[in-house]
C-alpha cells in the first residue's frame, strides 16, 4: 500500500497465475449518479461515511484508473439447474481490489455492472436499475437479520440504455464480500484437469480464510468440512427466516457459506413451503423447501471436484454431517424464535402440528412469528385473527402457551412472559423486505425518487426494532404483491 493512500488496499487475488482470471478494465456508464451509499459499511473500510464525488467516485466506477486496483474477472464454471457448463465466469463484474477494516479483515470490493468481460457469453455485461437495487437492499436485509451475506457498499444509476424484457438504465452495485470464490471456482479446475491450479485454489482458501486448518491432519478435508458447516448454518437461516434463494446453482453458492448472488430472491409471505420464487424454475428445483436438499447436492458436486485432494470416505464422512447439522442449527433458530430454550419430550410434537398447521392454514409467515413474540402486548387474538380456521389456530396456541409455562431460567424459576417475548422480539423482525416493497422501491428510483430506497435500508438495518415512523413498512402486502414471482433477467 502507498503510504500516503488512506485505504488499505491490497491485490492478492490478482497475484495468482492467469488461468484464475482475466485481467478487464470497467467500461464507464454515462452519467453515473449515487442512488445509495452505505455509510456504515463505508466507515468500517476506511471509505468516508458520506458518498464521495469526484476523484474516489470515478474510481470506483471505473471511470477513472486508481493506481492500486487490479480490475479482474474471474473464471469459474458451475452445475446450473443441476446441468454442468463450463463457460461461466465474470461476465458483468470486476472484482477491483481487496480493502482490510479495522479489525484487519479483508474484504472484496467488486463492482457489478462494469461491462463485458471474456465470460459475458451472450450478455452485455451490463446490470439494470431494478436488480441492482434488490440486491442492495437484500444483501443488506439479510445482514440486519444476523445472516451470512455479502454486502453492498453503494449503487449508482446512468443513462446508459440497457436493454432486457424492455428498455432499462444500466446500474452499478459495488458488492463487498469476504470472497467471491464459488464452488465453481473448483469445478472449473477439476473439470478442465488443472490439478495443480486446484491445489493452489485450496491452499490459498485455507491461507486466506481459515489459517487455522493448515495444521490439521488433513488441511483440505478440514476445509472442505468448514464449507459443510458454514453451509449449513446458512440454509439453517434461510429457512428459519423464511427466505427463498431462486438460482441456488453451483456457481451461486460461496466457499465461505455466505448468501451470494442475490437473483430472483422472496421472503414468505403466506407460510407455503412449495413456494417458487423464481419465474424460470419450473420444476421447483429450488422451491424454498428444496433448498436444504440442494444445498447438500451443491455439496456433493464440491466434494467431487475436491476428490483429487481429499480421500473419497473424508469426503462421505463430511457430507454425512451436513443433516445433523442443518438439524442442529434450525432447531436453535426456531427454539429462539418460539422461546423454548428447554428441551422437552413434547416438544417435537409441538413443532410438527405447528408445522402442518402453518402449511394447512398459510398465515402470513413474519407476522405469525412476530405476533407470537407480541402476546404479551397483543394478546392471543392477534395471532388467532390471522387464521381462517380459529379453532385449530387457539387449540394449537393454548398448547404452545402451556409449553412455554413449562420454560425455566438458569436458577430454575419460571421465565415470565413478558421476558420471554422481549427475548423472542429479537429474533423476530416486525420489518422484513417483501417483494412489494422492493418493487415500489423500484418504480420510485427509476424516476429518479430514491427515498424509499434510504428509508428501507434504515429500516432493515435494525428489522428487529418498532421504527413506529416507518410502521406502515410493516403492513401486510396488498393481493397483488403476494407470492411475486421474479425473473432471472438483470
Amino acid at each position: 500500500m502507498a503510504s500516503q493512500n488512506p485505504l488499505d488496499i491490497s491485490t492478492r487475488f490478482s497475484q495468482l497465475p492467469s488461468a484464475f482470471f482475466t485481467a478487464v478494465k470497467p467500461q464507464p456508464l454515462v452519467n453515473t449518479r449515487w442512488m445509495a451509499w452505505n455509510a456504515s459499511l463505508a466507515t468500517q473500510l476506511g471509505l468516508p461515511h458520506f458518498a464521495p464525488t469526484d476523484d474516489l467516485k470515478h474510481q470506483l466506477v471505473g471511470e477513472a484508473e486508481h493506481p492500486l486496483f487490479s480490475p479482474l474477472a474471474m473464471k469459474y464454471a458451475g452445475h446450473q439447474f443441476g446441468s454442468y457448463n463450463p463457460d461461466l465466469g465474470d461476465g458483468r463484474g470486476l472484482l477491483l481490489c481487496e480493502l482490510s477494516d479495522s479489525t484487519g479483515t479483508v474484504f472484496d470490493l467488486h463492482l457489478k455492472g462494469a461491462g463485458l468481460t471474456p465470460y459475458s457469453r451472450m450478455g452485455d455485461g451490463r446490470a439494470v436499475i431494478r436488480s441492482t437495487i434488490r440486491e442492495y437492499l437484500c444483501s443488506e436485509a439479510m445482514a440486519g437479520l444476523g445472516i451470512a451475506t455479502t454486502r453492498a457498499l453503494g449503487m449508482l444509476a446512468s443513462d446508459t440504455p440497457v436493454y432486457r424484457e424492455k428498455q432499462e438504465f444500466g446500474a452499478l452495485l459495488l458488492r463487498v464480500a469476504e470472497s467471491h470464490i464459488r464452488f465453481g471456482h473448483f469445478e472449473h479446475f477439476f473439470y478442465s484437469d488443472q490439478l495443480a491450479e486446484l491445489s493452489l485454489l485450496a491452499d490459498k482458501v485455507i491461507e486466506w480464510y481459515w489459517p487455522e486448518l493448515s495444521s490439521a491432519e488433513q488441511p483440505y478435508a478440514a476445509m472442505f468440512q468448514q464449507v459443510v458447516n458454514n453451509t449449513a448454518l446458512m440454509i439453517a437461516q434461510w429457512q428459519a427466516a423464511g427466505f427463498c434463494h431462486g438460482v441456488m446453482n453451483t456457481d451461486n453458492m460461496s466457499i465461505l457459506g455466505q448468501t451470494f448472488d442475490y437473483g430472483p430472491f422472496a421472503f414468505l409471505d403466506d407460510y407455503d413451503p412449495n413456494y417458487i420464487c423464481n419465474h424460470s424454475d419450473y420444476q421447483g428445483r429450488y422451491a424454498f423447501n428444496q433448498q436444504p436438499r440442494i444445498a447438500l447436492w451443491n455439496l456433493s458436486a464440491l466434494g467431487h471436484a475436491l476428490s483429487p485432494l481429499i480421500e473419497n470416505k473424508q469426503i462421505e464422512a463430511a457430507l454425512g454431517q451436513f443433516e445433523p447439522l442443518l438439524q442442529q442449527y434450525y432447531s436453535q433458530h426456531m427454539r429462539a424464535k418460539l422461546g423454548l430454550h428447554n428441551t422437552l419430550a413434547e416438544d417435537g410434537e409441538l413443532f410438527v402440528t405447528l408445522f402442518e398447521l402453518l402449511e394447512q392454514a398459510k398465515p402470513d409467515y413474519p407476522r405469525f412469528m412476530r405476533g407470537l413474540a407480541n402476546i404479551d402486548k397483543d394478546g392471543e387474538q392477534a395471532v388467532i385473527d390471522l387464521f381462517i380456521d380459529r379453532p385449530a389456530a387457539t387449540a394449537w396456541l393454548n398448547r404452545y402457551l402451556a409449553r412455554c409455562a413449562l420454560e425455566r431460567d438458569e436458577e430454575g424459576m419460571a421465565v415470565p412472559a413478558d421476558e420471554r417475548c422481549r427475548k423472542m422480539r429479537m429474533v423476530n423482525p416486525k420489518y422484513v423486505l417483501r417483494n412489494y416493497l422492493l418493487q415500489n422501491a423500484i418504480d420510485k428510483a427509476e424516476q429518479g425518487d430514491y427515498a424509499d430506497i434510504e428509508q428501507l435500508a434504515r429500516v432493515l438495518a435494525a428489522p428487529f426494532d418498532e421504527h413506529p415512523e416507518d410502521e406502515m413498512l410493516a403492513q401486510l402486502p396488498p393481493a397483488w404483491g403476494k407470492g411475486m414471482e421474479i425473473s432471472c433477467s438483470s
